[in-house]
Formats: structure tokens, sequence, C-alpha cells
């Protein structure tokens, strides 16, 4: 059986790929990073897979609806 996807936090995205805050956030606005989900009022988080896979191919990282449309 498959394991769910974890909710990772910003420290965690932040250690994982070496990117500073500021260019996380920047990255989220230009489309070319994982968009963070939101956990609670005040709290967010992001998909462990879709981290996974911009740390796998960071220069071909689409968004899902993007890539799908495409092929």
């Amino acid at each position: 059986m498959r394991e769910p996807d974890r909710i990772i936090r910003l420290k965690t995205v932040l250690a994982r790929t070496g990117l500073s805050r500021s260019t996380i956030y920047r990255k989220i606005a230009e489309g070319t990073f994982p968009a963070q989900l939101k956990i609670s009022t005040n709290g967010t988080g992001w998909h462990e897979s879709d981290i996974n896979r911009w740390i796998a191919d960071p220069v071909g990282w689409r968004p899902k609806r993007q890539r799908d449309e495409v092929t």
C-alpha cells in the first residue's frame, strides 16, 4: 500500500533545496517552484513529492497541470 504524501514546512524545504526563503517565493511567483498549500489559518506547507520532483529536475520542473497539457 502506498504511503500518503507528507506535508513539509518551510524550514524543511529550505534545508532540502538549499534555496533562500526569498528565492523560493520568487520562484513560486515565476511558476518555477511548487506553490505552498494552506494547511491552517496561519500555516502553509508543501507536498513532499512536489519538492522531490523539483529537486530531481529543477530546470525542467513544471506544475503538474502544465506538464500534463503539454504531453
